[in-house]
Order: structure tokens, then sequence, then C-alpha cells
């Protein structure tokens, strides 16, 4: 077992403030489909292996050692799981299995010792012919689970869950008019207090696209009200959106890019803010890409360029006030004819590229006017890696927002950060080399586990390291 700590201090007298790194023993992945960091409860830091018929947690300490493993078991060793909520002092695992012929819910509740301490049947949806596509949204506070799946393509069938009591809060089946499985945008999500807005893209597409429109189902379970309204997009076309609900204002909350006349580019950015309650409240604005921020992006390009490719949003950071940070990225991803092997099994092997370059921020009033604007700088390539080893890991703090991200996407390597504060200023920081390291960050995966912390995993040559950044 070993452990690597470095003090930034010394090493790169560029940054201001020590950094400490914790690097635990590596991991040998073995049959894993999947891998998720739980979280750290009660000082231990929880890592869940997903072998299809084998579910494993790994507890690390704070000087992350490998404490202990545990295998955790289910009603079938078949379960799947669903999501992984984690507060204070437990984590709970969603999974579904099959029983009889029918299709269950079931979440277990374990502590920090992965003991289980609860265990209940969320839903029985009896016999389906079909294994659903669940997907799992949890609400901004954790105490919440919304579980949704499309059945026959057109029934939406959805449920809400109180985390802490354990309590199954509603169920119901919907079926909106004129849905398309294969044609409309569809996106959940549930609030604090267990609600569903339930958003779906309609005609967005050049030859409707006057009629483009957002068409919100509104479910409150508590009063068994249902409340459906449109949002018009005035003649706009959606290139990218991302919506979220803001429980502090009690509003549902989108942003992103949008085009004028066809989706091949983005013309600029636009915000959204309406009142589910009072759908007429509705302030919706469109802000198109000025010259300098074009040029800003696209270089010398940037003087004839219409629009943006490539763009699209990654999240949206909630302000106090109502308002709304957008934060883009341009990335695409090119497939190339590689060698052929026709004569082994006849398929030809293509490459793939993956390209994650510069961010493109924007700080937005509840008015839907622009606060400020700011484009960071990155530049990232790989090959053949699905790229995971791309993009960034945003770590908040209540002065500023910290992008973590690496420079290249190669062995060794600099992981470097933005420090952007609430004016739109930032300072760009070099925080570590991987040289001689044996890391690869994931920061993508990463997560943050208190005000100046965060647990990256670090993924090379099939073995898996968990990497603890202190600021």
């Amino acid at each position: 077992m070993r452990n690597v700590i470095i003090f930034f201090i010394f090493i790169l007298p560029l940054f201001s403030s020590a950094q400490d790194i914790l690097v635990s023993e590596d991991l040998p992945l073995r049959n894993d489909v999947s891998y998720e960091l739980v979280g750290e409860i009660k000082g231990n830091i929880l890592l869940y292996h997903n072998r299809s018929t084998e579910h494993e947690i790994q507890c690390f300490d704070p000087r992350m050692q490998l404490d202990w493993s545990k295998e955790l078991e289910f009603d079938r060793r078949t379960a799947k799981t669903l999501g992984i909520v984690a507060d204070d002092e437990f984590f709970y695992v969603f999974h579904h299995f099959r029983r009889k012929g029918n299709t269950l819910l079931k979440v277990n509740k374990y502590d920090a010792g992965a003991n289980l301490r609860d265990s209940t049947l969320v839903f029985d949806y009896g016999f389906l012919f079909f294994t659903p596509d669940f997907e799992l949204i949890r609400s901004e506070d954790r105490t919440k689970v919304l579980v949704f799946f499309v059945e026959k393509q057109s029934i939406m069938r959805a449920l809400s869950f109180d985390v802490p009591s354990m309590q199954l809060l509603w169920e119901k089946s919907f079926s909106p008019e004129d849905y398309s499985y294969s044609e409309d945008g569809l996106q959940a999500l549930v609030d604090n207090q267990g609600n569903m807005q339930l958003i779906i893209e309609k005609d967005n597409y050049r030859s409707r696209r006057k009629e483009h429109f957002y068409e919100v189902h509104s479910y409150y379970g508590a009063s068994d009200e249902y409340r459906k309204f449109d949002t018009r997009f005035r003649g706009m076309l959606t290139y990218d959106a991302y919506f979220t609900y803001d429980d502090l204002n009690d509003r549902l909350v989108a942003s992103g890019f949008y085009s004028e006349r066809d989706l091949g580019k983005a013309t600029g950015f636009f915000y959204l803010n309406v009142d589910p309650r009072k759908p007429d409240n509705t302030t919706l604005k469109f802000q198109k890409f000025d010259q300098e921020t074009l040029m800003g992006i696209l270089g010398k390009r940037g003087k004839r360029a219409k629009g943006l490719q490539e763009i699209s949003v990654q999240e949206i950071v909630l302000r106090r006030d109502g308002g709304a940070i957008l934060i883009g990225e341009r990335n695409r991803m090119f497939e190339r004819g590689g060698t052929s092997r026709t004569y082994i099994d006849n398929v030809n092997r293509f490459m793939v590229d993956y390209y994650f370059d510069d961010l493109l921020i924007a700080s937005i009033h509840p008015s839907g006017e622009v606060h400020w604007k700011t484009i960071l700088h990155k530049k990232q390539y790989s090959q053949d890696d699905n790229g995971i080893y791309s993009s960034y890991f945003l770590f908040k703090t209540p002065s500023s927002l910290r992008f973590l991200f690496n420079d290249e996407i190669k062995y060794e390597n600099t992981v470097s950060e933005y420090i952007l504060n609430g004016f739109g200023n930032y300072d760009r920081n070099s925080l570590l080399s991987t040289a001689n390291l044996d890391l690869r960050l994931r920061f993508r995966d990463a997560l943050q586990t208190g005000s100046n912390a965060l647990i990256v995993p670090s993924e090379r040559r099939n073995r898996l390291k968990l990497v603890k950044m202190e600021f």
C-alpha cells in the first residue's frame, strides 16, 4: 500500500495557496461494468463497483488508505443498480429486478460501514414485456428521487420517493398528446418537495421553425394537481438546451443556445424563467453572439462567422437572485476509417477523435439581461477513449467557481484550473504535473466532498486510483 503526499506550495510556487494531494494504492478493475464514487460518510470515502452480478463497496480512510471491502447482497443476483444517493450518515442503492415475471423497484439503506439498515419495495410495476429504460433524477437537496421511463413509446410512468423517510410520495402515468418518442426531446425534473416537471421539445426543425415550443407538464403529488402549459420560442430553434428547477425562487429555469434559421450552427444563447403555477409570468430572452465573442473563440475566422458550431450546454449554475450562469463547451467527435480487417472478420475498424475545447460562460440576470460573459480557453484532444479524460470538473464555493481540467490528454500531463469570481474575472493556475505519478485523472467523474476537497478517479491501464485534492 502506498500513499503519495505532495505539498504544492513548494513544487509550484506560482500558485498562492498550498495543495494537499493524497493518492490511494492502485486497484484492479477486473470485470467492472462501472464504478461510482458514493461520497464521504462519517470520514469514510466509499467507492461502488458494479460487476454485473456482484456489487462491492470499498472504503478508504481520510489518508486514502484502503480500509475494507464488502459485497452488497440484493434479492436477486441479476438485480441492476439504478442509482445511488448519499447523505451525511447513509447511502441508498436503488435497484430493479424481476420476480415471478413482475418488475420490482427496490431501495436498500446502508450506513457508513455498508451495513444494511433498512430496505423497502418502492414499486411493483407488474408484468412488463420489456426491461424499462429507467432514469433516476435527484432533487437539488438529494432528499427526493424521481424514477421515470417511457412505456410503449407514448406512456410516461413516473414516481417520486422521499429518501430520508424511505416513503413513496406518488406514482403517476401520463400520455401527452401527439408525443413522438423518436422526434420530441424530453427532460424530467424533481424539486425538493418531490414535485415533477416534465419538459417536451416540440417542432424543433426548420420547416416548423415558427411553431417551435416547449410543452411543460407539472405534477404536484401532495394535492394531486396536474398542470400543462406551452412556452413558445418566438420563431427561434433550439440548438441545445438545459432545464433545471430553482427551488429557492420556485421557478423553472432553462438556458442554452438557439438558432435563427437552421440547426447547423448556434446564433446566440437564451434564458428562460417561468413560474409553473403561473405560466403567464415568463421571461424569455435571446442574446445574439457579438463579434468579440465569435473572435474570442474562432480567432480571425470570427470576423465573418454568423454563429458557432459544435457547442453544447454542460450545466447551469443558479444565482440566488433568480438568474443563472450558463456554461457551454465546444466539443465534437470525428470518426475516420482505419485499417481494413475484412480478411479476418469482415469488419472495418474506425478511429474516433474527441475534441473538448473552449468554455463559454455567461452570467444572466433574472430579467434575462446579460450581466457578463467570458471565455475560458483550453484545448483537449484524444482518440478512442470516449473522451473520459477530457472536459472539466466544476468545484463550487460561495465566492467562486473553479474549473479543474487536464491541459492535455496524455500520460504525462499538467492539471490546471480557472478560478472565476462573481464579476466574471478569472485566474488560471497550474496545480500539478502527473509525470512519474502514474495518474490519468477523470475529472468528469470527480465528486466534491466538502467546501475545500474533492475526490477524482484516475484510470490507467485498467487499474484505478482515487486522488483526494484539498485546497
